[in-house]
């Protein structure tokens, strides 16, 4: 039964690590290094790193370059171009690192699935973030960051504290993610024929300042 336990609670971490590093990565290295540090948690011994000062240090620094640069619009969107290359094998180390303790295929099998999953959390996130870019005014960009940056916290303490209810959401989250990608991007594809169709519309200032001179009237011109 212990045995049953530890295992549901490798794999809740294992996920939700996984899925919180494609939302933010840094946020998520944090929490897990504070709670295991603090002693709030036990993080497998793949995950202990977590708990040292100098990544506590770096986790932190780029928690807090992030913390502000997602709230700027156009920036934000940036930010997770180029992270497209880090959160996602990040997250599939930690997920391999989490399921050590299960042996090397398991590990191989969590790497796996959990790039894949870090890839789907990552592109809601910024596919949501640019459609939501689109908007003039900046507060809704910001509180869905906060709100991003929460969500991640809850859910890898529930991962690590209520493993079973964790599963369980996250079977939520990702059924909504699945209906909501294609609406995002019908949203974004529509927002791309407007600015195409705006851009041609739009007629250069020095193709119509000053007419060209016609050769027939030149000719005429000499002629008198």
């Amino acid at each position: 039964m212990e045995q049953a336990q530890g295992l549901v609670q490798i794999i809740a971490l294992t996920l939700g690590v996984s899925w919180a590093s494609g939302i933010n990565l840094y946020a998520a290295m944090l929490t897990l290094g504070l709670l295991g540090a603090t002693g709030h948690a036990q993080l497998p011994p793949g995950l202990e790193i977590l708990t040292h000062p100098m990544v506590l240090y770096a986790s932190g620094l780029m928690y807090a370059v992030e913390f502000f640069a997602d709230k700027i619009p156009g920036v934000d969107t940036g930010w997770d171009v180029i992270h497209s290359f880090v959160r996602i094998p990040a997250a599939a180390v930690l997920a391999a690192a989490a399921s050590m303790e299960i042996g090397p295929a398991a590990q191989v099998a969590a790497a796996i699935i959990g790039g894949g999953l870090a890839a789907g959390s990552h592109l809601t996130k910024a596919s949501g973030r640019l459609l939501i870019n689109s908007s003039p005014e900046p507060f809704t960009n910001s509180a869905l960051s906060v709100t991003e940056d929460a969500v991640v916290v809850a859910g890898v303490w529930t991962a690590l504290n209520h493993p079973l209810a964790f599963c369980f959401l996250l079977a939520l989250l990702l059924g909504a993610m699945i209906w909501l990608l294609p609406k995002i991007w019908r949203g974004i594809r529509a927002l791309w024929q407007r600015l195409c169709f705006w851009r041609s519309r739009k007629t250069p200032d020095h193709e119509a300042a000053i007419p060209l001179p016609h050769p027939d009237n030149r000719a005429i011109e000499r002629d008198k």
